[in-house]
């Protein structure tokens, strides 16, 4: 088979996989149902992805490449902590906006009973982005002369727990409670917290 071709295949399972929990929320995906519904046999399945777990790694690589890749291209063209802070928390809101199956990855909903190395995936992510906003935090008071009230950690953490807050409001409402709902105002409140 040519490696087009099986690439192809595997994106395709991946998006059928990431469609399906976005349409069953709160069900547990089988590799049955996935097979039946990418249009293959569970066999074809495995010659993609040696187990479900694999799937689910997929995807999660996925979701670390789109989302460290595009905070990079905010840090090169926004030069101001206020501008990069923002634009991080928007692009996170979005991305979860735009694939709410995958955010059910991001809250650990769709993971639950599936293998503990998935969570942890997940948890470095989490721990790659508050990281990044601890380091963005930090270079204020090089790049602009700035202190905040508060230690660079502690608002690192803080953000990133309204960022997860907003994902699982989401995967709880079935998708309704959008996470960029109130942004513009909640930003406004965010700013005052942490300048």
């Amino acid at each position: 088979m040519p490696a087009t071709k099986r690439s192809n295949r595997k994106e395709q399972i991946l998006q059928a996989l990431a469609q399906m929990l976005e349409t069953s929320p709160g069900q547990r995906i089988t590799t049955a149902k996935l097979a039946a519904e990418v249009g293959v046999s569970e066999a074809a399945l495995y010659r993609h992805f040696p187990s479900k777990a694999r799937m689910f790694e997929g995807l999660i690589e996925f979701i670390e490449d789109t989302l460290l890749s595009r905070i990079n291209l905010i840090l090169e063209n926004e030069k101001e902590t206020q501008s990069r802070i923002y634009n991080i928390l928007l692009l996170l809101l979005a991305f979860a906006e735009k694939n709410p199956g995958i955010t059910r990855i991001l809250t650990g909903d769709a993971l639950q009973g599936e293998q503990e190395r998935l969570r942890d995936r997940v948890q470095g992510l989490f721990e790659k982005l508050e990281t990044q906003l601890k380091q963005v935090l930090r270079e204020r008071k090089l790049r602009e002369g700035k202190t905040f009230q508060s230690d660079e950690l502690t608002i690192a953490n803080f953000l990133l727990a309204y960022i997860e807050g907003k994902m699982n409001q989401f995967v709880r409402s079935d998708f309704k409670a959008k996470p960029s709902a109130q942004f513009e105002k909640q930003w406004l409140e965010l700013q005052k917290i942490w300048l």
